[in-house]
């Protein structure tokens, strides 16, 4: 008999195909956990080269199974589960009972494991850390639907209570190894991206992604989501994979770049900025809803190595994308979302902080207003020649060409930078040893009162009031610390700087001085008379809830790098030195946190850029945040505080300072620990008002320490004008002068 073979019509195998493709499908779920994923290879014998090889991919993709960071994608999947699902056959966990016909209990839904998200407190015990892998290879991409999750869900403390913003603040935008366009956020969320181009990726993100950052403050407004795009996601969105020199010069792409070109045919803007490292693309607002999504493109630099990285050992550009969403998640989580650099952030820090408006209702009409907030910077005063950098517009033609303005026309209120050369007795010690100010600058803003609107003059030798904020033309050349009595103990004038100027010289005439240095005069015992003065007579704490802000992320940073408020003395020391091999990502946080500290003060006064010709008006002087005046009298404080425990110290133990720089001192030591030369009680507790070993702002931790023999040779090399307090560090990233 003779059979007839016919072929399978090719509707049936179309049928047949689609079949195959769900079978695909439903064979995505059953896969167990990426541990026991590596126990039966393991089990088995089977390296990961033989099992990519198996199924036609790549060693590292195993790996990154293996470890959770991504998931196999169809067909692959499919092959993967058949494989893992015979050997979990074979070779059963050691609790479980061999299931010859059944699926082990092992195969569950599976996702990537769950990154703990920064906490917005400070932990107990270091777990929460950012922990970047040591592997920087880009993971597969895992099988999703647009926009799904594919992480466990975060802790329910660390998710936003705003379900607009449930995906976290920002995302990094990448390319996986199959071509996909990822976005990773923070959690260990990994989205997928439909947008083929920049402004369809702009308009996911506004419409789909859920990504943002609620309000710091009520009358406040929410952030906008931040996208960082590696070099993958460049050159799939057409752009550049760095900037030209003109570019760069400019800062920004040409008007007639292709992508600049999509974003105005979408109906997308740029700020006036244009589209640059950290490019703003918008949607005209929905009533009160703004649509802008923020771009940062680190290969462009927008997160500079000096503020964001470690310049000797520069992390970020080998970072997977998956680390650098949960570097700059917990910063963001901690601190805010990034605006751009990290001075910029700390600048509208204070602003999300302290909103300078206010929605009103009109009791009359019944319609809102706006209104201004009494405890902000409201609004643009005039300024105040004697606190204006030298280009300021203001000073065009006072002045003859090269002109040098002195202390009696400029107000110089800035940190210490003090050397001076070792006496006889302290060339005996063997050790010089640096502490330096845990967030200086932060610190000082703590608790001072600052001048919230215009100047007022005063002249005709206005009597001191301490409660003015402002700047004071008054003769302090007279001040004799040599008659100065601490606790009942006179201290060595001639070892200590002057906390009247920046060198530690004495001042020799009038000068112009803030507030706190003036009041510190004052508290000496001196009198003073002013001759004449420019105050601000509505004052306030505005910086109180941007320290408090910052404080505490540096504080639940430290934590969790194992480093905690209740740590002192030796305890303390033991915690900072193994602290700097905990996490290198979290160290980077650390560094970021301090950075926003010291430039949103540096930005009080941010200076021209170059624009020519030289006097001509620069953006910032349109700020209501260009305030000199409260930049220097946050440096005033630091200055003030600093020699008020000099002092102090000097009393107890008579121990002085050889040199300063910014925030960091350097005392000869008989060894080479701090706990060496700090005075202490007769309990073990360090002597009252001197510097005190902690975590804490204010607080300091050892720097560095270098041998007398070493300093001698540097004053010899240099001729004696030379600063050793810019060299004594143990840590090269220590320290945070302006």
């Amino acid at each position: 008999m003779v059979v007839e073979v016919t072929s399978v019509p090719n509707d049936e195998e179309a049928l047949f195909g689609a079949v195959d493709a769900l079978l695909e499908q439903v064979a995505q779920d059953p896969l167990p956990s990426p541990a026991e994923r590596k126990r039966l290879r393991e089990a088995a014998g089977l390296s990961q080269d033989q099992v990519a090889k198996a199924l036609q991919t790549r060693r590292e993709s195993i790996g990154n199974w293996e470890s959770g960071r991504s998931e196999p994608r169809p067909p692959k999947r499919a092959a993967y589960a058949r494989l893992l699902e015979g050997l979990a056959v074979r070779f059963p966990a050691p609790d479980a009972a061999p299931a010859p016909a059944a699926v082990p209990e092992a195969f569950t839904r599976s996702a990537p494991p769950s990154v703990p998200a920064p906490a917005t407190e400070a932990p107990a015990a270091p777990a929460a850390a950012v922990r970047p892998a040591a592997s920087s290879t880009r993971p597969s991409a895992s099988s999703r639907r647009p926009g799904a999750k594919k992480a466990a869900k975060r802790p329910a403390a660390t998710a936003a209570a705003d379900g607009r913003f449930e995906n976290g603040p920002l995302a990094v935008v990448d390319v996986d190894d199959d071509g996909q366009v990822v976005a990773y956020c923070v959690g260990g969320l990994v989205l997928d991206v439909p947008a083929k181009t920049l402004p369809a990726l702009v308009d996911w993100t506004l419409s789909e992604a859920k990504l943002g950052q609620a309000r710091l403050h009520r009358h406040g407004k929410d952030a906008d989501p931040v996208l960082v795009l590696t070099s993958t996601a460049l050159e799939r969105y057409g752009l550049p994979a760095e900037l030209s020199p003109e570019e760069r010069r400019a800062g920004r792409l040409p008007a007639g770049h292709k992508v600049v070109k999509q974003i105005a045919r979408a109906g997308q803007q740029l700020t006036q900025r244009g589209f640059g490292a950290w490019a703003r693309v918008y949607r005209e607002p929905e009533g009160s809803r703004r649509r802008c999504v923020q771009l940062c493109i680190p290969a462009w630099g927008a997160l500079p190595v000096d503020e964001w990285d470690n310049k000797n050992d520069p992390q970020l550009p080998t970072m997977h994308a998956a680390d650098l969403a949960r570097f700059l998640g917990t910063y963001a989580d901690r601190v805010m979302t990034p605006r751009g650099t990290t001075a910029v952030t700390g600048l509208e820090l204070m602003t999300a902080l302290r909103p300078p408006t206010r929605a009103e209702k009109d009791e009359a009409t019944g319609e809102f207003k706006q209104a201004f907030n009494d405890d902000a910077l409201t609004r643009l005063y005039d300024v105040v020649e004697c606190e204006v950098p030298d280009e300021h517009p203001i000073l065009k033609g006072k002045f003859a060409r090269h002109h040098m303005r002195t202390p009696a026309e400029m107000l110089m209120e800035e940190p210490y930078n003090w050397c001076r050369p070792l006496t006889d007795d302290e060339c005996m010690q063997p050790y010089l040893v640096a502490i330096d100010v845990n967030m200086a600058f932060a610190a000082a803003a703590n608790g001072l009162t600052v001048g919230l609107n215009g100047p007022t003059r005063l002249t005709g030798n206005p009597k001191f009031d301490p409660a003015l904020p402002g700047s004071w033309l008054v003769d302090l050349s007279h001040v004799d610390l040599s008659r100065v009595q601490v606790a009942g103990r006179t201290v060595d004038a001639h070892r200590l700087p002057s906390p009247f100027t920046p060198t530690g010289e004495r001042p020799e005439g009038p000068a112009w001085y803030a507030t706190p240095t003036v009041a510190y005069a004052v508290e000496l015992g001196f009198d003073v008379a002013p001759i004449e003065a420019y105050v601000r007579t509505q004052t306030g704490r505005y910086l109180d809830p941007w320290y408090k802000r910052l404080r505490d992320a540096y504080v639940a940073t430290m934590a969790d790098l194992g480093v905690t408020t209740d740590m002192g003395g030796q305890e303390f020391l033991d915690a900072m030195a193994r602290s700097k091999q905990v996490d290198p990502a979290l160290a980077l946080v650390l560094k970021a946190i301090k950075a926003t500290a010291k430039g949103g003060i540096g930005k009080l006064r941010q200076r021209n850029r170059g624009q020519v010709p030289y006097s001509e008006p620069w953006p910032a002087l349109d700020r209501a945040t260009w305030r000199p005046d409260i930049r220097a009298a946050v440096l005033a404080s630091v200055r003030v505080s600093m020699h008020r425990k000099m002092m102090k110290t000097a009393a107890a133990s008579d121990v002085y300072p050889v040199a300063i720089g910014t925030d960091a001192l350097v005392y000869p030591s008989p060894g080479p620990s701090p706990l060496d030369f700090l005075p202490h009680t007769a309990d073990g507790k360090p002597a009252p008002g001197t510097f005190r070993l902690g975590v804490s702002p204010g607080m300091v931790k050892h720097q560095g320490t270098q041998t007398v023999l070493w300093a001698e040779q540097q004053f010899e090399e240099h001729g004696g004008v030379f600063n050793i307090a810019n060299l004594i560090k143990t840590d090269q990233t220590a320290g945070e002068g302006e």
